[in-house]
């Protein structure tokens, strides 16, 4: 009676903890669909017209066409986006190469070879992160401004570098964390020195976190806009200075601005599909011992 009663016990439990996993996968995608729904909103009003995108109620039977993205690339004369493009693309990335390259290191030093007061180290990084953006805008445009780098492509990148540093060094100093020390003790013991151990020992074990470390500090570069809309004018000008060009005195195009909005999202959007596996990995590195 008492083995009885024991598996059936035990069975409600299971019967129980089935019940509330399917539950929680359910909420899971609810709330999954209830974020992609104005995705796929913006992406529908794209491809309908000015006159059916602004419609109220708007339609879901509207006609479609691609008269948005023949606008937002400039076939009806308008300005054309692939310079912005660029820029965005050449700010983010090579800011974003840069980061790693000055954020291995000092993680480095912060994890595994701890340097003294290591956690002072890391709160005066963090803290940088604490002054308000506009705070720091008339300075950076005076500077900008007496050394001849408006509208200068390279002051972005050393802008977004710097923006990006210290939050790129706290990740990566988690991540370096969990990398073994036997395994850089014993590349020591073969005659192997500091750049070689980075990044051929640390870099290889530490790469998910260093690819999710990499995908933030890119989705961040390229989403910026304050910087770029004081500091650029014409050459340097990126993709989303872009975007707000569209809102204009004569109205708001609303096509042809989810238009811009869907192109100018998918660079960021297939750097996130690409790199899922190993975000997932990075994020998730060390909360497992």
């Amino acid at each position: 009676m008492n083995l009885s009663t024991g598996l059936q016990g035990k069975g409600i439990v299971k019967g129980k903890g089935i019940v509330k996993g399917k539950g929680l996968g359910l909420v899971a995608w609810l709330a999954g669909i209830l974020f992609f729904l104005p995705i796929a909103w913006m992406t529908l009003t794209s491809f309908h017209s000015e006159e059916d995108a602004a419609t109220n109620p708007p339609s879901l039977a509207a006609s479609l066409t691609l008269d948005g993205y023949r606008d937002f690339f400039g076939a009806g004369g308008g300005a054309s986006p692939w310079p912005a493009l660029i820029n965005s693309t050449v700010a983010s990335v090579v800011s974003t190469i840069c980061v790693l390259l000055l954020a291995l290191p000092a993680a480095y030093a912060l994890s595994i070879r701890r340097v003294r007061k290591w956690t002072d180290v890391l709160f005066f990084f963090l803290s940088t992160k604490m002054l308000p953006v506009v705070a720091g805008l008339l300075p950076i445009y005076l500077f900008a401004k007496n050394t001849g780098m408006l509208d200068n492509i390279w002051l972005l990148v050393i802008l977004y570098t710097s923006m990006n540093l210290p939050i790129a060094v706290w990740m990566m100093q988690s991540f370096l964390a969990e990398v073994p020390k036997a395994v850089i003790e014993a590349a020591q013991i073969d005659g192997a020195r500091l750049p070689v151990i980075l990044a051929r020992v640390v870099a290889p074990i530490a790469l998910p976190g260093i690819a999710a470390t990499a995908l933030i500090c890119f989705i961040f570069s390229w989403n910026e806009l304050l910087f770029a809309r004081v500091l650029t004018g014409v050459v340097a000008s990126t993709a989303p200075v872009f975007l707000t060009g569209f809102i204009t005195s004569q109205g708001l195009f609303l096509a042809k601005v989810c238009a811009a909005s869907l192109v100018i999202s998918l660079p960021v959007l297939a750097a996130g599909f690409a790199a899922q596996d190993k975000l997932v990995q990075g994020l998730s590195l060390g909360a497992v011992k």
